[in-house]
């Protein structure tokens, strides 16, 4: 419906749209998420009013991935339609300047590009990255400690890469996602790569496990890191991983990993999709 009203108010305006997307990057600590929700602050909701505001009338957003509450980002890209006229009207130095004085202080637009007319950011995306930080000191984070999941433990960070081996490639990850979300939608996936690496940042040492896929099932990731953390606090095997992929079922995996360690670090439209779109038309990210 929205996207019908939009196409008529082009018209009226008499100018054929064009597609603009939006690098953005936001602290998800006081949004209910991104996606919109009547009387909730979210990131779409505060990226939406101050287009809404600029261009003087609504303006409805895609985006690459659904974060979920409390989840960050840092390379999550934006799209929506304006017209020509609307563009050439002021430039992308006032553009950006008026979207960052006009969203929430926990939100930074980074870059706007102008995109071929067949471009979604959710659906043109090839590939998606998260990361999460893990703070394994046994003193609590100071610098991370918004932006990370505290372990005070050493973590077997070798059996982790083993366990995580077993993940890669094309696999039904229902056991990765939340039940509700599952019902009556694909639950394939590609995993590209996962990886588990040590890390330091201000003398906070750090685990950091990146997953790299084609599209990701609610709380997927997060579901990923609290498995592989019971297979790094050696309560689990390696091999576990294979069981509980195998098992389908949400119960068999370990817990869901605290949102605050998630960031959405970037998403590539380089090469091409690894599946039809419409394979994800009503899955989430």
């Amino acid at each position: 419906m929205a996207e019908v009203q939009q196409k008529e108010q082009f018209e009226q305006i008499g100018d054929e749209p064009i597609i603009l997307s939006l690098d953005v990057a936001y602290n998800g600590a006081p949004f209910s998420g991104f996606a919109r929700q009547p009387g909730q602050l979210t990131v779409q909701g505060s990226i939406e009013e101050a287009l809404a505001l600029i261009f003087r009338h609504p303006l409805e957003t895609v985006c690459a991935g659904r974060t979920d509450s409390g989840v960050h980002a840092r390379g999550q890209v934006v799209s929506f339609e304006v017209t020509q006229q609307e563009y050439e009207q002021r430039s992308d130095f006032k553009l950006l300047r008026s979207l960052n004085a006009l969203t929430h202080d926990d939100i930074s637009i980074r870059g706007i590009t102008q995109r071929p007319q067949d471009f979604s950011a959710r659906f043109s995306a090839t590939m998606r990255e998260y990361r999460y930080f893990i703070c394994a000191d046994k003193a609590a984070p100071l610098f991370m400690k918004n932006f990370s999941w505290h372990i005070p433990q050493e973590l077997d960070i070798e059996a982790m890469r083993q366990a995580a081996s077993y993940l890669i490639g094309e696999h039904d990850f229902k056991s990765f996602c939340m039940a509700v979300s599952a019902e009556g939608k694909s639950t394939m996936r590609n995993v590209f790569s996962i990886t588990v690496e040590p890390d330091e940042l201000w003398g906070e040492h750090l685990v950091v496990i990146t997953v790299k896929g084609n599209a990701f099932l609610h709380s997927m990731v997060r579901t990923i890191v609290g498995s592989l953390v019971a297979v790094g606090r050696s309560r689990r095997k390696p091999s576990w991983m294979a069981e509980v992929l195998e098992a389908r079922n949400r119960s068999a995996a370990g817990e869901n990993a605290p949102a605050q360690g998630l960031v959405f670090w970037r998403v590539s439209y380089e090469g091409k999709r690894v599946h039809d779109p419409l394979l994800w038309e009503n899955a989430p990210l």
